[in-house]
């Protein structure tokens, strides 16, 4: 079973690198191997569904963190082995320029490959992995791999010189003819490992924490202490969603953290369903059948759709969604904020209120329309928060810290003011210098 998700919330959740900008993916990323990368690549576009397994997987890495044990293989090795497999089944073989594949490339390529077998059958006998019980099962399937007959000549022989070439060209024809499909599911067991201690590594260095997922018809998601993982001084918040109070509607002036807050919380209920660790002292959540946010929602040009044609398509799907009995993790950012400030007040309401008598889901909404958080605080259903502003004489400045009740925060024009916009439209920048330069002096003095 999967997470359902789209690339709406990918995009919004940062979760992959764009350009310049490193992703959620690359905090995480401390593999050894491409394997080990692709591995968990995999594990981030495809979140788990099943409470049974987030469990296992979260403990496993929870246990790996704490028994001290490394990758036991060097990355030299495996570009060896994985040059060379990338030949298999061929009989004469070439390499990527045409040129034959040498037999100094077969013999690096057959050594490299004994010698991940002999690594992990003594890898699995380690004193450390001895402490990791919950990844005995996996153990035992790996061993179970290895003490097939068609590895036997691997492991016992003990040769320290050069191979000979009848035991190169037998290893060869073993390796990438005959028992290639083996080969290769050990790869694929020694690549998850490079994800669990990779992984293991980054809770370890970050003091993430491991959330542990309710069964289904649980709705109770509890944080404390959550932070976005890429923010190097956060400030943390805690927060609660359950079936009796499944809606939280979020206010607050601009720049007082909103966004990040909401990327912050979908962030780790994403990361959660995979069984990874999360940014947050402590974290409980149910497993859901999706999570959707739209939070950077563009045009659809490609259609003709305005911004606000395009968030009442997005509404449409997640209402869809909803009928059809899902249980959704959904946010929206500033809901509605495409239309005049009448029509998004009367549909933020409606909308809010529909959402909220969804038995199975859970919700967060903000908006910059405070009007409709008073209305909408009627409803029992619905928590109300916000992140204030205070003020430091004409200066804003901002706690990030969640507070309940509907901000009163007015500021806008005070920012306005500050940048000294109206002054710039009537004298022109040179005497908006001046006034800044003066300004500047006197609080020098």
């Amino acid at each position: 079973m999967r997470l359902q998700t789209d690339e709406q919330t990918i995009e919004d959740l940062r979760i992959f690198s764009k350009k310049d900008s490193p992703g959620i993916y690359d905090i995480y990323n401390q593999t050894h191997t491409r394997g080990g990368e692709a591995a968990l690549q995999e594990m981030f576009r495809h979140p788990l569904g099943s409470r049974e397994l987030i469990n296992k997987r979260s403990s496993v890495i929870e246990q790996f963190a704490g028994s001290g044990a490394r990758f036991p293989y060097s990355a030299s090795l495996f570009d060896m082995a994985e040059k060379y497999l990338a030949h298999a089944g061929e009989q004469e073989t070439r390499s990527p320029n045409g040129a034959a594949f040498g037999e100094k490339e077969i013999h690096n390529g057959v050594g490299a490959v004994i010698e991940l077998i002999r690594g992990t059958h003594s890898f699995l006998f380690s004193k450390e992995l001895g402490t990791v019980k919950d990844y005995s099962d996996e153990k035992g399937e790996i061993l179970m791999l290895l003490t097939d007959p068609a590895f036997e000549p691997a492991l016992k022989d003990h040769s320290k010189g050069k191979l000979s070439y009848a035991t190169v060209t037998a290893f060869d024809t073993l390796f990438r003819v005959r028992e290639y499909a083996k080969i290769k599911k050990l790869l694929g067991y020694i690549f998850r490992l490079d994800v669990y201690l990779s992984v293991a590594e980054v809770a370890n260095k970050r003091n993430f924490v491991f959330p542990k997922a309710h069964e289904k018809g649980n709705y109770e998601l509890e944080i404390t202490g959550l932070y976005h993982p890429e923010l190097k001084n956060p400030v943390s918040n805690d927060i609660s969603l359950n079936a009796v109070s499944p809606v939280l509607f979020l206010t607050g002036a601009n720049m007082a953290g909103k966004s990040t807050f909401l990327r912050s919380l979908s962030t780790a209920v994403y990361i959660a369903h995979m069984g990874f660790p999360v940014a947050a002292r402590s974290m409980q959540f149910p497993v859901m059948d999706g999570i959707y946010t739209t939070i950077n929602l563009p045009d659809n040009l490609g259609i003709g759709a305005s911004h606000f044609y395009a968030e009442v398509l997005r509404v449409k799907k997640m209402a869809e969604e909803l009928h059809s009995g899902k249980c959704l993790f959904i946010i929206f950012d500033e809901l509605f904020r495409g239309t005049n400030v009448k029509d998004a007040h009367e549909a933020t309401v409606t909308v809010t209120n529909g959402f909220s008598q969804k038995r199975n889901s859970l919700f967060v909404i903000s908006s910059h329309i405070v009007e409709a958080g008073e209305q909408l605080m009627q409803n029992p259903k619905i928590g109300v928060r916000y992140l204030p502003t205070r003020m430091n004489g004409h200066t804003p400045e901002y706690t990030y810290k969640l507070e309940n009740g509907i901000t009163e925060d007015r500021h806008g024009m005070i920012i306005i003011n500050n940048e000294g916009i109206l002054e710039i439209l009537k004298n022109g920048m040179k005497k908006k210098a001046k006034h800044v330069l003066s300004n500047t002096k006197h609080s020098l003095a």
